[in-house]
């Protein structure tokens, strides 16, 4: 009843001149009609509950579309055939005596058609619930008669089933006790066979550790025979050519002539002033000598050992191990280029986890110690290795690698001396 008033008055509101519509509604007259029926629905029924003249002005339009309506409303009865709702609608806006007991009575009445109306529903539902209830049972019966049928075979496949299970153990028990025979059998023949294999893999490490020992010892005897023939040429070799050079090298030193004398030489006149003769290089000057180095270079056939790791971490130990390697290397080369001398850089190998391959230069050697062995001592070795007489300077800075090649009759040198002469290169 209410959004029927409501909606009849929001008709009215688009229809009515601006200044005839009540102010509190002038706001929502530009709305379009159900806008304004649902926007302004409290305001408009503020204004139909106080407002009497609105009122009867919404009830107007009515008048004429409902005329018998309306005459029997205002005069306080009620057909019995007509909508409650519009009844209702009219008793509020027209307002006759008693149009409270209308409403009313328009409320009762459609109660009483809700609840009408809700009992043919539950019945109706009723109904449906019981069909249901009738189609459920019957499917549950078929159900039951289906569950049964396979029940019984179901029994009677358990029932095969059992029978073979039972032919099926005896079966088993009769191949277990086969096996169990066959694997006593087994054992027994493995355990033999196991004695006769520990046996002859005895003697076959025995005679492999016969034959190991004796390839050991025909190979020992070939390696030293071979390495004592070539120790022995390399090391008159190396005197020979040493002495050569020696001899050369005073002869220029001296600044003897090719021959005795020649007919030119008894001649009268003054000969010029000749260059004073130079000392022997290395042994007259201190270690701390600039000049060391350039004048043990000078000798002839001279070895240079370099300790490597020494010279390196001396000059640039902030690089990694490889860098280090590679850089002095590359300096040694270019030193071997230019002074035509044997060059020999040892490096310790217990600071390597595999072996590296480095790329050495021309006339530049490279040795790593062996497991168990120190650069110390690779170097000692080096410098016993060389015949007596050869020139061999030890470049290091570790006191005992100095001393050692004094004792060996070879001449040290500090490795800031090597690094300045890189550095000069």
């Amino acid at each position: 009843m209410r959004q029927s008033v409501v909606e009849a008055a929001a008709e009215l509101i688009g229809s009515l001149p601006a200044d005839e519509v009540p102010a509190p509604l002038r706001r929502f007259a530009r709305f379009e009609r159900r806008k304004r029926a649902k926007l302004a629905g409290q305001h408009i029924a503020a204004a139909l509950e106080k407002d009497s003249g609105f009122r009867e002005r919404v009830a107007e339009p009515l008048r004429e579309t409902q005329a018998d309506l309306v005459e029997v409303v205002e005069g306080g009865r009620v057909p019995p055939a007509a909508d409650p709702v519009r009844v209702a609608v009219l008793a509020y806006l027209l307002r006759p005596a008693g149009w409270t007991v209308l409403v009313e009575s328009a409320r009762a009445e459609l109660e009483r058609s809700a609840t009408a109306s809700e009992e043919e529903a539950a019945e109706r539902r009723v109904a449906a619930l019981k069909e249901e209830l009738a189609a459920a049972r019957a499917a549950r019966s078929a159900e039951l008669d289906k569950l049964r049928a396979e029940l019984r075979e179901t029994k009677a496949e358990v029932a095969g089933l059992r029978h073979k299970l039972h032919d099926a153990r005896t079966r088993f028990r009769a191949a277990e006790e086969r096996a169990d025979a066959a694997a006593e059998r087994a054992e027994r023949e493995l355990a033999a066979a196991r004695e006769s294999t520990a046996a002859s893999e005895k003697e076959l490490r025995r005679l492999r550790a016969r034959t190991a020992h004796a390839e050991a010892n025909a190979e020992a005897a070939r390696r030293a025979a071979r390495e004592g023939r070539n120790v022995d040429d390399v090391r008159l070799r190396m005197l020979l050519d040493t002495l050569v050079d020696a001899a050369q090298g005073i002869r220029r030193e001296l600044a003897l002539p090719s021959t005795i004398g020649r007919p030119a030489d008894a001649a009268g006149g003054l000969e010029p002033d000749r260059l004073a003769h130079r000392a022997l290089p290395g042994r007259a000057l201190s270690d701390s000598d600039p000049q060391l180095l350039d004048r043990l270079l000078t000798l002839p056939q001279v070895h240079l050992v370099v300790d490597g790791y020494n010279v390196t971490k001396t000059g640039y130990g902030e690089l990694p191990l490889a860098d280090q390697r590679n850089r002095l290397v590359s300096g040694l080369g270019g030193l071997a280029a230019q002074t035509r001398a044997e060059v020999t850089c040892v490096f310790d190998g217990a600071e390597l986890d595999t072996p590296v391959a480095v790329a050495a230069p021309r006339g530049v050697r490279v040795r790593f110690s062996a497991p168990g062995q120190t650069a110390d001592e690779l170097i000692g070795e080096l410098v016993r290795a060389e015949p007596s007489g050869r020139p061999v300077v030890v470049v290091s800075s570790d006191r005992e690698v100095a001393d050692g090649a004094r004792r060996a009759d070879a001449r040290p040198c500090p490795s800031t001396l090597l690094l300045r002469r890189l550095g000069r290169s």
